[in-house]
């Protein structure tokens, strides 16, 4: 990973120094690398100089009152500049007019001054928190059988095996915990994304379709029916 990236990278823009120094201080402090900006000619600047080094910022902190271009505009002109971080806006401006106009403009949150310190880090955190990108789940194997979550791909002895959304989602869920005895509710529960999903009853009807179509590898006993409760994997597969 470019070490540049391994600390997150946060443009304030604030026109008045002193609280500028605070915010910049307080994140540096909490691990964040901020860079200052006293206008939006400078943010523009900062962001393009950022995005050349491969260092792109992850978070914007934004006031509204700036000399030249003002924060309701440098917003725009962020993302026509290819800027997709989260901005947070600060202003004194605390009308619901306000609040609701600058978060239509594209901000993603909106911190009435004067802020506690504390706060505002509670927001960056909720901020950052969301463009963390998860890690690809891993691929599930169970005997012969080979489900990739990421992929939505399954697999017998390596041969691809097509199965409706209900169904993979049906087996993925048998497949992560294999002990586990499933009740035709709980399976409902996790896959009930589908409108022809009545009830909990029409589960039966995808573990018997899955069954026909593992029928071909001789897998078909690896589900097992738990009378009067469920479904299982076997034990041994």
């Amino acid at each position: 990973m470019n070490e540049l990236r391994d600390i997150p990278r946060v443009l304030v823009v604030e026109d008045d120094a002193a609280l500028s120094e605070v915010v910049c201080t307080f994140l540096g402090d909490e691990g964040y690398a901020c860079v200052p900006a006293f206008s939006g000619t400078e943010a523009l600047l900062a962001a393009e100089r950022a995005g050349e080094k491969g260092a792109p910022f992850d978070l914007v902190i934004l006031d509204l009152m700036l000399p030249g271009v003002p924060g309701e505009e440098l917003i725009g002109r962020l993302r026509a500049a290819g800027v997709d971080a989260p901005v947070i806006v600060t202003s004194a401006k605390g009308a619901l007019a306000d609040r609701v106009g600058v978060l239509r403009l594209g901000a993603s949150d909106y911190l009435v001054k004067p802020f506690d310190l504390e706060e505002l880090l509670a927001r960056v955190e909720v901020q950052l928190r969301g463009r963390e990108t998860p890690a690809a789940p891993a691929a599930l194997r169970f005997g012969r059988w080979e489900l990739d979550p990421a992929a939505r791909s399954f697999a017998v002895d390596g041969a691809p095996v097509r199965l409706t959304r209900t169904e993979f989602d049906i087996l993925a869920a048998l497949m992560r915990e294999p002990s586990r005895v499933f009740t035709k509710q709980a399976l409902f529960e996790l896959v009930r994304h589908e409108e022809a999903l009545a009830d909990e009853r029409t589960i039966s009807t995808h573990v018997s379709n899955l069954r026909a179509k593992l029928r071909a590898s001789g897998t078909d006993d690896y589900l097992q029916t738990v009378w009067g409760i469920g479904f299982k994997l076997r034990a041994q597969a």
